[in-house]
């Protein structure tokens, strides 16, 4: 017998559950997968919505700005138009002047006066007037100044007069000390004799066709000309006649945009357009961020944007990885439970049968011995003068009950290995509860230990095994008799579960367990009761409830308490139909 009880301990010993290596390398497992599925999900996510955030912006960017651009483009080449055709009216009348009249008419003043008056109220910004024969001389003039006489053969305007047929000057000051324009038409007659007819023209009207521009405070327009020399005041970048400060390099006729760092190290938009037929060219500077206002706005919404998309892609994919790893943990835990009940099932499956092979090899020698016992009984007590009768009496009574012990634990070790048949009946378990604790009376009053019941009274009756459900609660209440010792209490409550089961909980007060203790209750000879304890006990219960249909859950804190929850069907799959 001690050779079987060596093996079955043995057996118990070595098989170890799946459940109990790695427990310090799952956390950081599930971590790491965690840190992996968010890193790929975030890349996978993230990296093409950059890109195309990025292609959005260059082309918005392209197209937004060609937008805001094309504005300030219509705006300069409208203006421009305007200048053109102020000095195409101007330079139209005067070679109208030259043309229609005569070299005599033009030559004498008091005409020359009538045509001038004539021309300043059609047009306005003439000045003067005068003609000019092909030597240079100025013969007839009618303005402000004493002009008659003097001789321009020498300038190179006359020289560009005779070559073009007309000339437009840059502006400049003169005797007169204004800006001011000159204008001159060359007409020539059929006979080859030809004259110049030249007219004074005022800047003024220069500064009201760009104040017409209506620009905005910190944008400015003026005129320059080729060398980059004011032609009228800039709010800005200089005075009439001086440098201008901002550099223009004009490449070709249309109208150009260029971004420029001003004087002062600001960002400006600089668009330009040349005149066609003199020498002038119209710039409008603008601050970059004015221009680009839009354009700004419109990048801080895509960025805005962007960061809030990715944002939120973020917090979704760390909830959702969240989640997925987590049912992929409570997955794992549930087959890890799953394989450790398998295993625990094939282990007392196993351990059964040892147990059957020793209650039968046991059964046998018993029978024998309490058979030799009784006959050895029997012959003594016929024998009335037997000196040593009493001593003999006394020692076969302790053989007999030694055999009825004997009896009992192979009795539990058939029931533990299966092999005694259950008996199915109508059970009320609240009632089944109460008798058990009838049994366990007296011991809660020796160890002082309070009983609280709280039992459903509407708990409906169950069809199971009323010897081996006494059973499992002996053993569960004894269990917490040793978890608690002296002075605790005990709750017992029932409830039903579902429409399927009932549920019985056995709650002590005791010392409590740990989880690696929680876990090994039910292995068979697996004991924390070192002195008396078998192992035996939980994992009779543990195979009784399965063998009845039912399950039992366990919850536990050291210094707290334990908790040994029984679930048992309301029908018996063993019952009969």
């Amino acid at each position: 017998m001690v050779k079987w009880l060596r093996s079955l301990q043995a057996l118990g010993t070595d098989l170890k559950k799946p459940g109990d290596h790695g427990h310090g390398e799952t956390p950081f497992r599930y971590r790491l997968l965690r840190r992996n599925l968010i890193l790929i999900m975030v890349l996978v996510t993230i990296i093409p919505l950059t890109l195309m955030a990025v292609v959005n912006f260059l082309q918005y960017r392209k197209a937004l700005t060609s937008e805001i651009i094309q504005p300030v483009r219509g705006l300069t080449n409208k203006s421009r138009h305007s200048f053109e055709v102020f000095l195409a009216e101007r330079l139209s009348t005067v070679d109208f002047i030259s043309s229609a009249y005569t070299y005599d008419q033009l030559a004498d003043e008091n005409a020359l006066r009538r045509l001038f008056h004539a021309a300043k109220q059609e047009f306005r910004g003439f000045v003067d007037i005068g003609l000019i024969d092909s030597r240079g001389f100025q013969v007839s003039y009618v303005g402000p100044y004493d002009l008659k006489g003097k001789q321009y053969s020498e300038q190179k305007w006359f020289t560009e007069v005779q070559i073009r047929g007309s000339h437009i000057s840059d502006v400049f000051l003169g005797h007169r000390e204004f800006p001011h324009i000159v204008l001159a038409v060359q007409h020539m007659t059929e006979t080859g004799q030809w004259w110049v007819v030249r007219a004074t023209i005022d800047t003024a009207i220069f500064d009201e066709l760009i104040h017409a521009m209506s620009l905005g405070f910190d944008s400015d327009a003026f005129l320059i000309n080729r060398d980059g020399i004011l032609q009228t005041d800039s709010k800005f970048y200089g005075r009439v006649l001086e440098q201008c400060q901002v550099k223009v390099f004009p490449d070709s006729m249309e109208s150009e945009i260029a971004e420029r760092t001003g004087p002062r190290g600001q960002e400006l938009v600089i668009a330009h357009s040349s005149f066609l037929n003199s020498g002038f060219i119209l710039v409008v500077v603008m601050p970059r961020a004015q221009v680009l206002r839009a354009w700004f706005t419109l990048k801080s919404e895509l960025f805005y944007l962007f960061i809030g998309s990715v944002l939120i892609i973020v917090l979704v994919i760390i909830r959702l990885t969240g989640k997925m790893v987590q049912r992929i943990k409570d997955a794992d835990e549930r087959r890890q439970s799953a394989f450790r009940e398998l295993e625990h099932t094939h282990k007392l499956s196993s351990i059964g049968r040892l147990a059957a092979g020793v209650a039968h090899e046991i059964n046998n020698p018993l029978a024998i011995i309490d058979q030799k016992t009784g006959l050895l009984k029997d012959l003594i007590e016929r024998r009335e003068e037997f000196d040593l009768r009493d001593k003999f009496m006394s020692q076969i009574e302790s053989v007999l009950k030694a055999v009825d012990r004997c009896r009992t634990v192979t009795h539990r070790l058939l029931g533990f290995a299966r092999r005694m048949e259950v008996d199915i009946e109508l059970l009320n378990i609240n009632e089944l509860i109460k008798e058990v604790l009838g049994f366990l009376e007296k011991e809660f009053e020796f160890r002082n230990i309070a009983i609280q019941l709280d039992l459903l009274e509407t708990l409906p009756q169950i069809d199971s095994d009323r010897g081996q459900l006494q059973q499992v609660f002996l053993n569960i209440l004894t269990n917490a008799f040793a978890a608690i010792e002296k002075e605790g209490r005990i709750i017992i409550s029932t409830a039903n579960r579902d429409a399927e089961f009932i549920a019985v909980a056995i709650k002590d007060d005791g010392c409590g367990m740990t989880e690696q203790t929680r876990e090994r209750i039910f292995e068979p000879f697996f004991t924390t009761k070192k002195d008396y304890g078998t192992g035996l006990g939980l994992s009779i219960t543990y195979g009784i409830i399965k063998k009845l249909g039912g399950d039992v859950d366990v919850e536990s804190q050291q210094n707290i308490g334990t908790t040994f929850i029984v679930y048992l069907p309301r029908k018996s799959a063993m019952a009969e139909p």
